[in-house]
């Protein structure tokens, strides 16, 4: 029996996917069988060709990989083809730009063995390699309580059999990790301890779209599916904001020209799929 199924969307990701690979590849064992399914949709770069190229070192380590080759573009359409050919008990989805610490897919797969619908993440690590901008957005970001409280679930979540016959098809959303997210209650929720590492999307311009995009993301869900939104995190006894500016005002500042940023009619993006990189 597959313990667990690693679901990766990957379009033209080509500059990504052999880290990502290298970090599952570098897993720990966990209690079962595990099963890798990179999704390349609409590529056209050598996304499949480098990901069929880690098919030996997972079956050296007892993993099984399984490339999908996708004529469209779309990472719902992905998640959906994935699903169709997955086996695990425990799904895990994954960004291709996301790397695991060795632990993770195993303490995934373990909070979410039994019969009651479970959810699950690891614990974020925001990294930012160049810009200086992007540096100080998200040293304020992390304080927010988005990422102090509860399971975020950006980059990689997952949720066991139980769970994801909640719904049926992954429906045509901008926002699919907040979608999951919210179809299981805080108490069905786990952040397990081990870290992976996400990339920030760097530069002002780009800090503005992508979060214009993933606001959007958020309203559309509250507009389409409301009953979701009792399931979001409470956050309440937080520290006051001004108490957080006080302490970092540079960070504050730059966090908040962004988001005023992306109030304003300006840096829009007729593209409803807006991709930092």
């Amino acid at each position: 029996m597959i313990c667990a199924s690693v679901l990766i969307p990957a379009h033209n990701e080509a500059a990504y996917l052999p880290i990502c690979l290298s970090a599952l590849v570098a897993s720990e064992p966990a209690t079962g069988p595990v099963e890798v399914i990179v999704i390349a949709n609409g590529c056209t770069d050598d996304t499949t060709r480098i990901a069929r190229g880690f098919e030996d070192a997972f079956a050296a380590k007892g993993w099984r990989l399984q490339v999908l080759d996708l004529p469209e573009g779309g990472k719902l359409g992905a998640w959906n083809a994935g699903e169709a050919v997955a086996t695990g008990q425990a799904l895990i989805y994954l960004d291709a730009d996301v790397t695991v610490s060795p632990p993770l897919v195993r303490q995934v797969a373990d909070v979410l063995q039994g019969d009651a619908p479970r959810y699950a993440s690891g614990n974020p690590n925001v990294t930012v390699e160049h810009d200086a901008i992007t540096r100080h957005y998200t040293r304020f970001w992390c304080t927010t309580p988005f990422m102090t409280h509860g399971v975020s679930g950006f980059g990689v979540f997952a949720m066991n059999r139980a769970g994801r016959v909640r719904w049926g098809v992954w429906p045509d959303i901008i926002s699919d990790d907040t979608f999951a997210r919210l179809n299981f209650r805080p108490d069905e929720r786990t952040r397990v301890p081990a870290p992976f590492d996400w990339p920030m999307i760097e530069g002002f311009v780009r800090l503005v779209q992508v979060r214009r995009r993933q606001d959007i993301g958020v309203a559309e869900i509250e507009t389409r599916y409301p009953q979701l939104m009792q399931n979001d995190d409470p956050y309440d006894n937080m520290q006051p904001i001004w108490k957080r500016a006080l302490r970092d005002p540079l960070a504050f500042a730059v966090f908040a020209a962004v988001r005023l940023a992306i109030k304003l009619p300006i840096l829009r993006s007729t593209n409803r799929w807006v991709r930092g990189r």
